[in-house]
């Protein structure tokens, strides 16, 4: 069946709901009449306005945002040994004659935020490294001046790099910090600057419960505690210059103190060092292979922090109110996907929406009765100014975001900042009613219903596992970095596929076997090499190549990305301290392909890319690949080459028994690079037949999902300008037209077109 006219579509929703909206004081009117327009059944504060007193008689629901571990410097003043602490550590510094040097420990950290606590027992907490030797330095051998910010080191050697590992005092919040920064409130004579403080503490535990508690009982208008989040921060230091220096927005460096470090030892039985934290100065990030002790450390402070957050949860409940959890600021411990998480009894989740990944991270979370997106831009005057593009940045996050939404959505929408600053662009709020028409279609249209998947399953496979489902390759959030945009777009195109997807780790097959992979039918393994995405050494354990090796020959498939089982550094001869494996690639047979790193230049391969394949079959060659992963070479004289640049394999395929391994070079996102990954999992998975068991579309600017049950498949735009595009499946076959990022609902049953 073939039509070239358009389908009649149901109408957008007309219904209101689902949607919070962010207010202020000051501008009552306006505010009556946009929830009016929109439909708002919540509203909300942000950080650094408040609710305007009407606030009761505007909808359904009221969040109010609140700050466990801040905004009270009251308290903290009074407790200043409560304070939140970090580990951090000096610049390297370099000897260059023997005898004393000295460190300046906040010579790149910005001294408005963090302090040495000198305090503390730094003969046990702090540390001087030579990072020269990589030993240690005794406490003799070096001392902290009187300033409290210089350490001299007595003895140094010429030569030689040093540096100190040191806890420090947390004067200032660090999101709180950069909202004061960003939106200039060092004008603001009502502004302070807000310092943290730990739970840890037993006073300041049984301050914040009776705090949460009283404010419960003041604020009856609130029916959401939307908690900002709990202890916790992620790393956020900023360097002397006053801008952002290290970001991590997984780092668990400051979730530390001494009374938890103490706890910890009591607990598992040996001590944590300043070391463990600091990491040579790369701070654990979710790069690095985990360390057990990093490892322990996660787990026992999500332990408690899960156990501290039901107690306010509770509170919450006790009193008749929701408990929100926003999935940033002061997260660390929280872990959605943990195993403590479900404990907390949390109502629900909302997070910021950056990406397609970020918004499957919020809606994908288990055990919370619904999800909620903060969608982009926020309210802030960095985009809401002349010269800003909201609309385009509003248009862009939807487009993103819409693709994960589809498969699997979001019970809630919303924005966040100052209402004010959205109302001075009017063509934004039309966008805004728009997009929020077709978000409440996605639920609306099919009562609920998911899109069918197709019959292939999915494994992202690296250290982490479960625990960061959706989470691999960030950095901070979703923001671009030049290193990770190779990688991440493998997460992103995932997000907006037809699979299930799951996300497993190394230990899991190293301690499952092939018992772990029974309800998986593609293994993706993607990340540069020695990374905890990659893995690096862990593939020198012959459980873990085995128990692939047996899963793709038995049938399965294997996606290798950029530089995927590779452990460069270790292999080599045996008598060379490597193992005697003869590749960079520890799957290289499963590939067919390995890296070269000049130690087989004798050796020749011949690469002649095929004319045809199922996986490039409908793309037009304009891929984008990301960052050169260096030289691929063909290994197996039955490798199919479909890519090659300056004489290194970009993407190629390649039969391994009854299984199949395909290795793409990277995958930054695009639309054609999600087409490619789409075809590989098909190809690998022996799926080509069923390539069109859930439609599928000729442009892979154009994408759909059907939904069998409602008898509906929705069809949207992720390009910025008109697509047309033939979908096709079960029977059925029609051209559609859209506008510049349109998305439209065609009548479409099993079997025929309606």
């Amino acid at each position: 069946m073939s039509l070239q006219t358009q389908p009649a579509a149901p109408l957008p929703s007309q219904a209101g709901g689902r949607l919070t909206l962010p207010i202020q004081t000051g501008m009552d009117d306006e505010v009556r009449r946009l929830i009016a327009r929109l439909g708002a059944d919540a509203v909300r504060n942000s950080d650094g306005t408040e609710l305007p007193g009407i606030v009761s008689e505007l909808a359904t629901k009221v969040y109010s945002t609140y700050f466990v571990g801040r905004g009270d410097n009251a308290w903290a003043d009074a407790h200043p040994d409560e304070a939140t602490r970090i580990f951090l550590m000096s610049d390297r510094v370099s000897a260059t004659t023997d005898g004393p040097v000295s460190i300046d420990l906040l010579a790149s950290w910005f001294a408005d935020q963090v302090r040495p606590d000198t305090g503390c027992d730094v003969t046990r907490w702090w540390q001087a490294h030579d990072r020269t030797t990589g030993e240690e330095l005794p406490a003799s051998a070096w001392s902290i001046e009187a300033d409290g910010r210089t350490v001299t080191v007595h003895e140094a050697l010429a030569g030689h790099v040093y540096t100190v590992s040191f806890l420090a005092i947390q004067t200032w919040d660090p999101t709180q910090m950069y909202n004061y920064l960003t939106n200039g409130w060092d004008k603001d004579p009502t502004r302070v600057k807000e310092k943290p403080f730990d739970v840890r503490h037993e006073a300041t535990w049984s301050h914040v419960r009776a705090h949460l508690s009283a404010w419960l009982t003041e604020h009856p208008e609130v029916d959401v505690v939307r908690f900002t989040t709990f202890f916790y921060h992620f790393t956020l230091v900023y360097g002397a210059d006053a801008t952002e220096r290290f970001v991590d927005w997984f780092g668990y460096s400051a979730s530390v103190s001494v009374p938890a470090l103490e706890a910890f030892e009591e607990e598992y039985g040996y001590r944590l060092t300043a070391e463990d934290f600091v990491d040579a100065g790369y701070y654990n990030n979710p790069f690095r292979m985990p360390s057990p002790r990093f490892r322990d450390w996660i787990s026992f402070q999500s332990r408690f922090v899960a156990s501290r957050a039901k107690g306010l949860v509770d509170i919450a409940h006790e009193a008749g109110r929701e408990a929100m959890m926003f999935l940033g600021d002061n997260w660390i411990g929280m872990e959605p996907y943990g195993p403590y998480f479900p404990s907390i009894k949390m109502d629900a989740v909302v997070g910021s929406v950056g990406s397609a990944a970020t918004c499957r991270m919020i809606s994908d979370i288990p055990g919370v009765r619904y999800t909620e997106g903060r969608f982009l831009p926020y309210f802030f005057p960095d985009v809401f100014r002349e010269g800003g593009d909201p609309l385009g940045e509003a248009n862009k996050s939807w487009r993103t975001a819409r693709r994960a939404i589809v498969r699997s959505p979001l019970d809630r929408m919303g924005y966040g900042g100052y209402l004010s600053l959205a109302l001075k662009f009017p063509e934004f709020i039309d966008r805004v009613e728009e997009i929020l028409a077709e978000f409440r279609s996605l639920h609306e249209a099919t009562g609920g219903e998911k899109p069918a998947c197709a019959p292939v399953r999915v494994a992202v496979l690296n250290a982490w596992g479960k625990l960061r489902t959706w989470q691999t390759h960030m950095v901070a959030h979703a923001l671009w970095y030049k290193q990770i945009h190779t990688y991440l777009g493998v997460i992103e195109a995932l997000a907006g596929l037809p699979f299930d997807v799951r996300f497993m780790s190394f230990d899991e097959v190293i301690e499952g076997g092939t018992e772990a992979l029974e309800d998986v039918d593609v293994v993706i393994n993607a990340g540069a090499a020695n990374t905890s995405f990659s893995g690096g050494q862990v593939w020198e354990d012959l459980r873990l190549q085995d128990t692939l090796r047996r899963f793709v020959a038995r049938g399965g498939g294997f996606i290798g990305i950029g530089q995927p089982t590779a452990s460069v550094g270790t292999q080599g001869n045996a008598d060379r301290g490597g193992i005697c494996r003869g590749s960079v690639f520890a799957l290289s047979d499963v590939l067919g392909v390995d890296q070269e790193i000049s130690w087989s230049l004798s050796k020749d391969h011949y690469e002649e890319p095929v004319s045809e394949h199922f996986i490039t079959a409908d793309l037009d060659g304009d891929y984008i690949f990301g960052e050169d992963p260096g030289d691929v070479v063909v290994t197996d004289s039955t490798t199919d080459v479909l890519v090659m640049d300056r004489g290194s394999v970009r993407a190629s395929a390649h039969d391994f028994c009854a299984g199949r391994g395909v290795y793409l070079a990277g995958l930054t996102w695009s639309t054609a690079n999600s087409r490619l990954l789409h075809r590989a999992i098909m190809w690998a998975a022996h799926a080509e037949d069923q390539w069109e068991s859930v439609l599928s579309s000729s442009n892979p600017d154009v994408e759909v999902a059907w939904y069998p049950e409602s008898a509906l498949a929705f069809v949207y735009n992720d390009a910025d300008a008109p697509r047309s595009s033939e979908i096709s499946g079960q029977g059925g076959q029609i051209l559609v037209e859209l506008a510049a990022g349109q998305g439209r609902w065609v009548e479409w049953e099993k079997g025929q077109l309606l």
